[in-house]
């Protein structure tokens, strides 16, 4: 476990310097599964880096990102995240969600993200 509590902290580490697209490299499986609430899932680490570069691309400003609690267990972690940034087709984002990741030979092989409307 304390390889998980390590991989788990680099990743957070990459996201709150606001390298996000660096730790889904480094740490998101060929074939991870991604999730948004109980919207479909979406499979492949190709397809999900297109979306998540988008999203990342349409940042214009990059305040924060805080995980405000870290839950580990045998293959998992959770994390609760407090974002503040501003994207140019969403506007001023400042919330908190929750990621719930499955981990398998040191990558996330299943990701579900839980947030509010």
């Amino acid at each position: 476990m304390n390889k998980l509590i390590e991989q788990v902290s680099n990743l957070n580490d990459l996201i709150i310097q606001g390298q996000g697209l660096k730790a889904f490299d480094l740490y998101y499986d060929d074939d991870v599964i991604m999730q948004e609430n109980n919207q479909m899932e979406y499979l492949g680490k190709k397809l999900n880096r297109k979306r998540v570069a988008a999203f990342f691309q349409g940042i214009t400003a990059f305040r924060s990102a805080k995980p405000l609690h870290v839950t580990i267990g045998e293959k998992i972690t959770m994390v609760e995240w407090a974002f503040d940034l501003t994207h140019k087709d969403l506007g001023l984002i400042n919330y908190n969600k929750v990621v719930v990741q499955e981990w398998e030979n040191g990558k996330v092989i299943k990701e579900r993200i839980y947030y509010g409307s």
